[in-house]
């Protein structure tokens, strides 16, 4: 029998073994001490379980009533339990249970009122307060913050504005969530920090930046080296289906096309395949393209630019100035 389903029912009289079935099953085998009492439970029971190594201490005044390690939804419900009635998944938790960030092996991270007497357990659980926990949290279950909240959590925890926005831009655009929503929740919520850096994030996005590393291209690359900007996601057609180009210099009279993966690499074959018939379409078009990671834009916009530059240059784009922020020098073209 799984270790999950080996919950034990003794000292529980027959009456209740059914909605403490449930309970078990609701919160995977993971109780507090009120709901063991409520139940039928003695302190006596509760510590010759213990004893026995039937059950274990996860975290205060919460346990397991199985043995072996704790499996994810076992670990969640432990740290609300020990939140408290009121505690929501939070931060990077939600972000994971949102589906926003990949699962990670981290402490739980809920967010507690501001009153609450819980305190973080490491490396079990990562507790934080609010004053309006109530506005920001929806009834899934398990109960986590929205995902305009845990976004806006997830800035103001950032070590520096530019990661605040780099991060907003992100989440907003690969989880689809819409700028007005996350609009709202900064006016009704105003995060206690990096609030212009979340608001400048929100315009960006409003403006078609749809990563962290298309920011990084605009600020680095174009505007620290007079490029006119290129138009952002713009449509192209491939094998009958709408995909979107990152960026283009079409409006110079360009046919440059600039891609910026910031994958490390093709998550599916399918990717890589679209990503080959993309190149293709281009070469058929007679489109010249280049390919920038994070790692090309972040560490050496320099070089990016004078490889955009002479691509430009190439077909018939003339600068009216040569600057580059980076170094300090801007000088004027003459002639």
């Amino acid at each position: 029998m799984p270790l999950h389903r080996r919950w034990s029912t003794e000292a529980v009289p027959p009456d209740r073994r059914t909605s403490w079935q449930c309970l078990l099953d609701d919160q995977a085998g993971v109780v507090s001490l009120a709901q063991l009492y409520t139940h039928g439970h003695s302190e006596a029971d509760v510590v010759a379980n213990l004893k026995a190594g039937r059950w274990r201490r996860v975290l205060p005044r919460v346990l397991a009533t199985f043995t072996g390690e704790l499996p994810r939804p076992a670990r969640l419900h432990a740290a609300l339990l020990y939140g408290g009635g009121l505690a929501a998944l939070s931060h990077h938790t939600a972000a994971e249970e949102w589906g926003m960030l990949p699962i990670a092996d981290r402490p739980v991270e809920i967010t507690v009122p501001y009153t609450c007497s819980a305190v973080s357990q490491p490396p079990v659980v990562r507790v934080h307060r609010s004053r309006a926990l109530r506005h920001s949290v929806v009834e899934t279950a398990p109960r986590r913050t929205k995902r305009t909240d845990t976004i806006v959590d997830l800035a103001v925890a950032q070590d520096s504005a530019q990661q605040a926005t780099y991060l907003v831009v992100d989440l907003v655009s690969s989880a689809a969530v819409p700028v007005a929503d996350m609009r709202g929740c900064v006016q009704n919520r105003p995060p206690r920090r990096y609030r212009a850096a979340i608001t400048h994030a929100l315009d960006l996005v409003a403006g078609g930046f749809m990563s962290a590393l298309e920011v990084e291209y605009s600020e680095r690359v174009e505007r620290a080296h007079g490029i006119p900007p290129g138009r952002r996601q713009t449509p192209v057609e491939v094998d009958g289906k709408v995909l979107w180009e990152d960026v283009t210099y079409d409006p110079l009279g360009v046919p440059l096309t600039v891609r910026l993966d910031g994958r490390r690499h093709h998550a599916t074959a399918r990717v890589a395949f679209r990503d080959r018939r993309r190149d293709n379409a281009a070469e058929l078009a007679a489109r010249s393209r280049l390919v920038y990671g994070w790692h090309d834009v972040h560490t050496a916009p320099c070089a990016v630019a004078a490889e955009v530059r002479a691509v430009l240059h190439r077909h018939g784009w003339e600068p009216t100035e040569s600057r580059c922020r980076c170094s300090g020098l801007v000088s004027e073209k003459r002639g």
